[in-house]
Order: C-alpha cells, then structure tokens, then sequence
C-alpha cells in the first residue's frame, strides 16, 4: 500500500458477495449490498473485502474463473433488469417463489446455472444494446479481454460446457481460421456475454462508487494462478507452461506436510516466466491495471509464488514428486509499481515462508497478513525458549504496523468452531494471552476479535462470521474439498444495531475509526 494509506489505523470486515441476503438466491449488486455499505459506514469501518468477483466453473470456487478480467453474471441485480425494462416482474415470479423455499444461508449453484442465464437471454434480447453508444464504446474500450472471453464462453455452451480440451483441435488451438469462422457463427451469443460484462461492470462502479463516497474502500482478492479451463489459457497459450497440444506440461500446488501427506495438486497451468520477461510482464501489467479500476485495494493470493513456486509434472497423481522452481522475484513487482502507481496491494504471504520470500515482501513495502488462529500452539506455555527458536510471527506481540491481521480468513475454521477444535494447549496459550479462564466461547471469540483490533497492525480484516459468533456451519471454504464450499450467506436479519454499535464502540476503543 502506498504511504499515504498506511498512515492511519483501519479497520474493515471480509463478507463476500456472494454471502450478502437477497432475494435471488444468491448475493448481488442488489439494495442489500448497499444496505451492508451503510452498516460499515455506521459501524466505523474502513475497508469492506471481498473474494475475487470473477464468473466461477466447476466447483463454485471464486479462485477457479473463466476470465481474470471478467465479473460474474449471477451478481447482476434482477431489480435493476426490470427498471430498465428489459425484464418484467413477472418474469421473476417463479425465481422469486423457489428461493423462498430454499435455505437463506446456502447457495443453490445448480439451480442458478439452470435458470439465471435464461433470465439474462431475455434481458438481452429486450435490451437492444447493440444501439447502445455507451455498450459500445464499452466494447472497445475492453477489446483487448472481452471479445476472447465472449467467443469462449459462446463456444462452451455449444459444447455443452465442456473443457476446451476436448474441442476439435482447430478452434481449441485457437487457430486463426476456426476462430474466425466461430465468430460469425456466434456473434449473437458473444453480444450476450458482451452484454453480460457491460451491466455487471455498470452496477459494480455504481456500487463502489456508493462505498467510496462513504469512506468504505474495496478490497479485491485475485488469485495467483488462472484456471486451466479459462479463456485466459486458451487464447494466450504462450503465458503458460503448454505442450503444443496445448496441455499443461506442469501444474500449480504444494508439497506434502502434517495436513496434506501426499501435498495438494491444484491444477492450474503454471506461467512461462521467461515469456512473461521476454515481454516486460505485460499481461501481469494488464492484469494489475484491471485490478485497480475495479478495487481500491487488492489482495494477490499466495504470494510466495512469486518468489518460488512448486512445480509439479501433469502426468502425476499427487503432488509428491513436485519442486520449487525460482519465480520472477522482485523485477515483477518494480514494473508493476511503475506502470500501475497507484494500486495498493496486500501480499497473502501464508504457509511456510523462506527467508527469500520475506525479503521479497520486504523489498516491495507490502503489508502481508497475519492470522490469529495461526498465533497459538502451545509454545509460549514453556517456561524458555529454545535457544535460536524463531517467534509465531502471527501473536500479537511479534508484529510490526505495516501488517494485515485477521482473525481468520476464508479458508479457515470460524473462531467458534476454531474453539470447539483447538488443541488444549493452542487453548490454554489463548486463554493466557489474553488473561480470560473462563470457557464462554461467546466472550472467548469476542476476545480473539478485541485483540486483533488492539494489535499494531495498521490493518484489521474481521470475517463478518466472527462478528455474528457463529460457528463452523458459516464456514465459507475448508481447502481440498468439494460440494459444500462459498456458499455461506448472512441471515437478513442479522446485521442489528446492537453488532453494529458494539463493532463501532471497539474500533474507537482501539483507535481504527
């Protein structure tokens, strides 16, 4: 982050989209969203995160899009549809009537494949955007991502979803014939995903407009890696580790440790830093400069990647036979400070981290993160320390200010369920450090909120579940897993004056408002 913003003490709350309430199934760009601005607002926030925005494939994850330049359609308002009169509020009826019947805490993803899309045809075809100057000039001004994205998803619906992998091989190695002739045979399918982008982008600056004027500031999520099955791979192969069938040679994860025995095998294609050199790293440029209009601040997922990433063979069945393999270093992030000044970034620095890597972090003036689950193993219950020990850099007292604390973040145990699943003695450290012997988990996650407010970092991020102390069935993600995961959403009636004023009252105690 830039000096200027890191001056003053901030507090914010991490509540994806996604798990805003509405009426639709799912959170949006809807007068909740608004509604959730003006809580922050109320309750002496700074920073409202969020999870990366783009249009999610197989297995809802927001870290597996079709596009890192896209947003995703299921976040567009249907309200907004039906005032401009490309919908009627009758063709909502139905859409209405099923997600009364449904959860409000979960997320139906199936469902809303098989029948939002429908809604947006319609919209589409009632818009006459194509005469729209505005849409048009949106076109242009987004050629160089929108068009390669619109084609490839047009393309996947008429192979029924299907991996561009199992395209013929003309059109899935994007050659220029077949992609020519695919073109003409689309054009109205592109237009509607063209279309698509145009109003998500329209409601989310008028959206971030609303919280910037408020004093809420957005914070982007952006994962390192692209998903092999995305628009990004299939029209720029030469970014990535390909053969010349164009199939990830080596693929993304990590090695094997006390939680993953055999590590874990992402999938994604690794990059060609040599290519990405050779050309002054103009995608990442590209990419960072999307990520400053779209957020204030952006959070770039597992960053020691960067420093050194672990390679692992496609043919491979696990991640055992993996290595790490040097990455572009700091010479990505001096071009990226020059040709994009004034994004503001968060290093996600988590897992285990080399010297290298934290003089990387150091280099860039990035804050990085701190986690407070991560903070208490029972170390700090002997009487000494090992000699040449190195300290939990997540306790508090080990902090300096240019640091990002949570207390937990996606991926993690809410601190309810984190107390009901903690080792005793992780406990025990806990209960000590912050003087506290009783056993109310309520007054004990209070606690773990409290003190990562009153920490020295210049920057608290609080999921909005630890606020609401809930447990572990608010879980937004538990990683390696499939089928249960983003698909947590807040009870409508659950942000009441009485979090709000509570929430407010700790950050002017601790000095963030």
């Amino acid at each position: 982050m830039s000096s200027e913003n890191t001056k003053k003490r901030g507090a914010g709350i991490l509540m994806p989209l996604f798990s805003l309430p509405s009426k639709y199934g799912i959170g949006c760009f809807s007068k909740e969203a608004y509604e959730f601005v003006d809580f922050l607002k109320k309750a002496g926030q700074t920073y409202w995160q969020i999870l990366p925005i783009g249009p999610t494939s197989y297995g809802d994850s927001p870290y597996q899009s079709f596009s890192v330049y896209a947003g995703n359609p299921y976040f567009i308002d249907l309200d907004e549809l039906v005032e401009k009169g490309w919908l009627e509020k009758s063709d909502l009826t139905d859409t209405i009537a099923v997600v009364k019947a449904q959860d409000p805490h979960d997320i139906d993803y199936g469902w809303l494949y098989n029948t939002r899309f429908k809604l947006f045809r319609k919209a589409f075809e009632n818009s006459n955007i194509k005469e729209d100057q505005k849409f048009q000039r949106y076109v242009r001004k987004n050629s160089y991502w929108i068009k390669g994205y619109a084609l490839f998803m047009a393309l996947k619906d008429s192979f029924k979803g299907e991996s561009f992998s199992t395209w013929p091989e003309d059109i899935r190695l994007h050659q220029k014939d077949a992609v020519k002739k695919a073109e003409k045979e689309f054009d109205e399918d592109i237009l509607f995903y063209e279309f698509m982008q145009f109003e998500f982008e329209r409601e989310w600056y008028k959206l971030r407009k609303y919280a910037n004027s408020n004093g809420i500031k957005i914070i982007g999520d952006i994962p390192i890696y692209v998903a092999e099955d995305s628009a990004d791979v299939w029209e720029s192969p030469e970014l990535f580790e390909l053969d010349e069938n164009h199939v990830p040679i080596n693929i993304a994860g990590c090695p094997p440790d006390g939680f993953a025995p055999d590590g874990q095998r992402w999938g994604n294609p690794v990059y060609n830093w040599k290519y990405h050199k050779e050309t002054d790293f103009a995608w990442w440029v590209s990419r960072m400069k999307r990520c400053a209009q779209l957020y204030d601040i952006v959070r770039i997922d597992h960053f020691r990647g960067f420093d050194e990433y672990y390679s692992i063979p496609r043919t491979e069945e696990t991640a055992r036979n993996g290595k790490w393999v040097k990455g572009p270093g700091y010479s990505l992030f001096a071009t990226i400070k020059e040709e994009v000044p004034n994004l503001d970034v968060i290093a996600e620095d988590l897992g285990f981290i080399t010297p290298s890597v934290k003089k990387l972090i150091k280099r860039t003036g990035y804050p990085n993160m701190k986690i407070l689950e991560f903070a208490f193993d029972g170390r700090n219950l002997k009487k000494l320390p090992k000699e040449g020990e190195k300290p939990n850099d997540h306790l508090p007292c080990n902090y300096d200010s240019n640091c990002v604390v949570y207390t937990g973040t996606h991926d993690n145990e809410t601190i309810m369920g984190w107390l009901s699943n903690v080792d005793k003695k992780s406990l025990k450290e806990f209960k000590a450090y912050v003087d506290y012997k009783g056993d109310d988990k309520n007054e004990l996650t209070k606690k773990m909120v409290k003190l990562a407010l009153s920490s020295p970092a210049r920057y608290c991020i609080i999921p909005i579940q630890d606020y609401l102390l809930l447990g572990n069935e608010a879980r937004i993600n538990t990683p390696s897993t499939l089928g249960q995961n983003w698909r947590f959403r807040i009870d409508p009636e659950a942000l009441t004056k009485k979090i709000e004023k509570r929430i407010r009252s700790y950050c002017v105690l601790y000095y963030r408002v």
